[in-house]
Formats: structure tokens, C-alpha cells, sequence
């Protein structure tokens, strides 16, 4: 009875040690006596005991690897970096699972070998570029490392998925000045704003000014044009007006200096009534009268000859 425990027994145990899970996203390298035998897909499969044996699982599933490293710039500025890598196995045939079950030693292996690789692509393209021009020059640093890890991985069995640079920055100093450059910047901008702006105001105030003084003497000189018209046409009323008067007084027989005599008056007349307090000199002498006289007559010759 106990030597039917103990084979049963035995089958058990060969049979547990026959059975292997393999979990899904996962595949199973199996050697047999340390060589390369064969894969196993996820689920519940069979080996052979002692003589078979599972070297490796490989996860067929995306990874992820954050990065946080320091990079020198051509003019020696440090630079600090934050990358993410995103990858995975470039497809679940047998050459590619094994170049990724035997490529490397180990996972930690490929890992360190990783990271160093992204590590050295970046510092090798930064190393080249100055420090102002690097952080407009995300894009093309990662398409430099694409291209460069992107072969690598395929060597090992992987292909890559994405790559981004989420950070970077400088050294507390750097990030100072150049807060202050950008700074200095803005203000110089806003200055130029200003006088632009002054400049504007200050044409826009010249040439309104300047409208201003064309629209000014433009009236002024309407306003002549219409005085001159006034005082030609009254004193065209004026001649006519005397005319008139002298060609009755001449048919009436009437001396035509009594005409010149009371309009004489009436000017004295209206200069008294309209100077405002100012005094106005006239030589109201015999001899001073004869002369102003003698002037009107000569004036109503020559308005009865032009007539």
C-alpha cells in the first residue's frame, strides 16, 4: 500500500513539475539541456522534467523607462534632461524572441545598456549646440536620438515606440540670467512700444494741427476774398450813389461841392460816433478845409469822367 503512494506520488510530482503557465503578453523560451528548444505561448503548457527547462519569460507587452540625466552644452552650460522611452518587442516571431531572450545576460543588462545609449545620443547632439539654442531644439534632439536608438533596438528584437523629452532646464544661475535676458527683452520691446506709440500720438497731434492751420488760413483768406468783395461792391454803390446824386444836382442846377461838403460832414459825423474814445486829428482850418475840398472835387472829376 505505501509503494502505491509513493509511485502515485511521484507521477504527481513529475506531472507538476511538467506543467507551465505562461501568463498572457507573455512567451516562454524553453532550452533542453541549456540549448535553444522552443516556444511556449500563454496558457498552460507541457515540458519535460529535469531535461527541459523555462530560461525566460518575455513580455511581448509595451515598457516604459523615465530618464533624468545632465547633459554639457558647446559653451559648457549644464544641461538637465527628462525623457520618457516608450518600446516594446518588434513582433512575437520565434528569430525575435530569441534575439531577446540571448541577446543580453540579463534584464538588467539590457536595461543599462538602454538608458546609456539614450544618454549618449543626447549628450552627443546637445554637446554641439550652445545653451541658447537648445531648448528651441527639443524636437530635432529627439528625432536625432529616434534614429539612432531606433537601430539599436531593432538589433536587440525591440522597436520603438515614442520617445519625448518632457523637461528641460539649467542650472539655478543660467535659469537666472536668462530670466533677466527675457526680461530685459520685454522691457526693451515695451520701451520701443512707447516711443512708437509717442511717435504716433505726436504725428497724429502735428498733423491735425497742421489740417488745423490750412483750415485756418483757408477761411481767413475766404474771409478777405468776401471783405474785398464787400468793400469793392459798396464802394461800387458808393460811386454809383454819387453819381446819381451829381447828375441830379447838375440838371437841378445845384453847385456839386455842396454834395462833397455835406458828405464830408457826414464822415466827420460817423468817426466821431464810432471812436470808441480815441482821438482822431483833423485839420479843420480854412486852409485845411480848401485842401480836403479841392481833394473831393478832383475825385468827383474823375468818377463824372470815367462815367
Amino acid at each position: 500500500m505505501g509503494t502505491i503512494f509513493i509511485v502515485v506520488g511521484g507521477i504527481l510530482s513529475l506531472l507538476w513539475l511538467s506543467l507551465v503557465v505562461i501568463k498572457q503578453g507573455n512567451i516562454g523560451v524553453v532550452t533542453r539541456f541549456g540549448k535553444y528548444h522552443r516556444m511556449m505561448q500563454p496558457g498552460i503548457s507541457l515540458k519535460w522534467p529535469i531535461i527541459d527547462n523555462v530560461f525566460n519569460k518575455i513580455s511581448i507587452q509595451h515598457r516604459s523607462i523615465e530618464l533624468e540625466f545632465e547633459a554639457i552644452s558647446l559653451d559648457q552650460a549644464s544641461v538637465n534632461f527628462k525623457a520618457l522611452i516608450v518600446f516594446a518587442a518588434e513582433n512575437a516571431e520565434e528569430e525575435t524572441i530569441k534575439k531577446i531572450a540571448f541577446r543580453f545576460i540579463d534584464e538588467k543588462s539590457f536595461m543599462q545598456t538602454l538608458i546609456r545609449s539614450i544618454e549618449g545620443s543626447i549628450r552627443a547632439f546637445v554637446a554641439t549646440k550652445k545653451q541658447s539654442e537648445i531648448l528651441a531644439l527639443r524636437h530635432e534632439i529627439v528625432h536625432a536620438v529616434q534614429e539612432h536608438l531606433e537601430v539599436s533596438l531593432n538589433h536587440w528584437g525591440f522597436h520603438l515606440l515614442d520617445l519625448q523629452i518632457n523637461d528641460i532646464s539649467f542650472d539655478e544661475a543660467i535659469m537666472r540670467s536668462m530670466s533677466q535676458v527675457v526680461s530685459s527683452n520685454n522691457m526693451k520691446a515695451a520701451a520701443e512700444n512707447e516711443a512708437q506709440a509717442q511717435y504716433l500720438i505726436k504725428t497724429r497731434a502735428a498733423e491735425a494741427e497742421a489740417r488745423a492751420v490750412r483750415v485756418k488760413a483757408e477761411a481767413e483768406r475766404d474771409a478777405l476774398e468776401l471783405k474785398g468783395a464787400g468793400n469793392a461792391l459798396f464802394r461800387e454803390q458808393v460811386a454809383n450813389g454819387l453819381a446819381k446824386a451829381g447828375t441830379i444836382m447838375d440838371a437841378a442846377q445845384v453847385d456839386p461841392t455842396l454834395m462833397l461838403f455835406t458828405q464830408w460832414l457826414d464822415t466827420m459825423k460817423n468817426v466821431a460816433a464810432h471812436s470808441h474814445g480815441n482821438i482822431l486829428s483833423f485839420d479843420g482850418s480854412n486852409d485845411g478845409f480848401d485842401k480836403t475840398f479841392k481833394q473831393m472835387q478832383l475825385i468827383n472829376k474823375s468818377m463824372m469822367e470815367k462815367k
